[in-house]
């Protein structure tokens, strides 16, 4: 029987405080249907010591992947420098905070706020009813990932990869709500305002523009 492997991509940086703990909790985490696990960690270019915590859960766990990047060049960066290193296999699933009936950290109306519009938008151009585009729980089948080309390099991963997977003839997306522990800046959180604003231009650069 072939065994199917789940590759979880976890990019990090400046996270000293909370990566250790999430690692463990990821390597913890038993998955139903036979999946075996593969964990991917971009460090990227953290500055604090993220980079000496991922060396140790690596050193302690050898399946896990570790990749560190000598500058720091956003989430998207380190999703496709992942991709590079993932081979397995998984439907295409966006986990949304805005559904089920799951624990959500109550934090920022505007960004909320900001959200759902950012996911109505997507959705007036894509055709999809996904309740939370911006998500960063996607879970994608590797050979579908991997025939899109995919160019940002920062949080306009989201609506870019959004917009290209509509478009592949057949795919079917699926959305389940999630338990949302959401952080404060103090918490480390990264986003700004201004990324909100580019995420507009990506969702209309992707549908409309640049559809490649």
């Amino acid at each position: 029987m072939t065994v199917k492997k789940l590759s979880i991509i976890i990019p990090c940086y400046n996270e000293e405080k909370l990566i250790s703990s999430v690692l463990e909790k990821v390597l913890q985490t038993t998955l139903d249907h036979n999946l075996e696990k593969q964990i991917i960690i971009v460090n990227d270019g953290s500055t604090d010591n993220s980079a000496i915590a991922i060396t140790q859960f690596c050193e302690k766990n050898p399946s896990a992947i570790s990749i560190h990047h000598q500058i720091n060049s956003g989430k998207g960066a380190a999703v496709k420098a992942a991709l590079q290193k993932a081979d397995g296999h998984a439907d295409v699933v966006y986990g949304s905070r805005f559904m089920g009936s799951g624990p959500h950290r109550v934090l920022f109306f505007f960004h909320t706020i900001g959200n759902k519009f950012l996911t109505f938008l997507s959705n007036l151009f894509t055709g999809l009813n996904l309740t939370d585009m911006e998500t960063g729980y996607k879970m994608f089948k590797a050979d579908v990932l991997k025939q899109i080309h995919l160019k940002e390099n920062r949080f306009g991963i989201e609506p870019e990869v959004t917009a290209k997977a509509s478009r592949i003839k057949n795919i079917r997306f699926y959305e389940v709500g999630i338990a949302y522990y959401g952080r404060t800046y103090d918490d480390g959180k990264k986003i700004k305002w201004t990324d909100g604003f580019y995420a507009i231009w990506c969702i209309l650069k992707y549908n409309i523009f640049s559809r490649k």
